[in-house]
């Protein structure tokens, strides 16, 4: 039973609403790099050959490694430039 002196309690922003709203418009230019490994792995040029060989292995193969290092390399330079500070 609340007291009918204090007026009713005025309901918040909803935070799932601001974080949706605050992801909607974020349109970094950073971003655009993350069409990088996507692109890059599309290129037959890169991987259509068996030489040089790393280790043994074919080029394709520790190339498919090389994508990876590039996917994590590009996700986490574009999160460290688009993601939020204390005074932002």
């Amino acid at each position: 039973m609340s007291d009918p002196g204090t007026p009713p309690a005025e309901p918040g922003p909803d935070p799932a609403a601001s974080t949706a709203s605050s992801r909607a418009k974020d349109h970094s230019p950073w971003n655009w790099l993350l069409f990088i490994p996507i692109l890059v792995p599309l290129i037959p040029a890169f991987f259509n050959a068996d030489s040089p060989r790393l280790f043994g292995f074919p080029r394709f193969y520790w190339l498919q490694l090389a994508y990876i290092l590039l996917g994590v390399a590009t996700t986490t330079v574009v999160y460290q430039m688009t993601k939020k500070r204390g005074g932002r």
